[in-house]
């Protein structure tokens, strides 16, 4: 299930702008249900700069250990603390307080390359 007014990647991150060039980041309800029980987030450090499609973090779950992707050029400005000790928030919000991190972007264009919920629906029917 994906929410409107979201923005969503190939790999299975949603993005939601919030003020000015900051974007919230975290992983869809079909990734985190992929994944199967949250035990452990690997958070990324504030001020760490990425490029689009970097890994950023790594999830892991009793099944698997997934990267987080960077959706576009940046740097972190925030992350969600409360995953450090409630990693099953992921699973529990996955678009709530299961959020894993803001970046601050450096290219707005980049967001042409994401998907809106009907294009990110129609992938995973794929």
């Amino acid at each position: 299930m994906a929410r409107e007014g979201l923005m969503y990647t190939d790999s299975d991150e949603w993005v939601q702008k919030k003020d000015n060039n900051i974007l919230r980041v975290g992983i869809t309800d079909h990734a985190q249900s992929e994944l199967g029980d949250i035990v452990y987030v690997d958070l990324p450090e504030i001020g760490e700069e990425y490029d689009k499609g970097d890994d950023v973090n790594e999830i892991e779950s009793v099944k698997a250990v997934a990267e987080v992707k960077a959706p576009v050029s940046g740097k972190i400005v925030a992350i969600n603390d409360q995953l450090e000790d409630d990693p099953a928030l992921l699973n529990e919000e996955p678009f709530d307080n299961g959020w894993i991190f803001e970046i601050e972007m450096t290219d707005p264009d980049q967001l042409e390359n994401l998907m809106d919920l009907e294009e990110y629906e129609s992938k995973l029917e794929e």
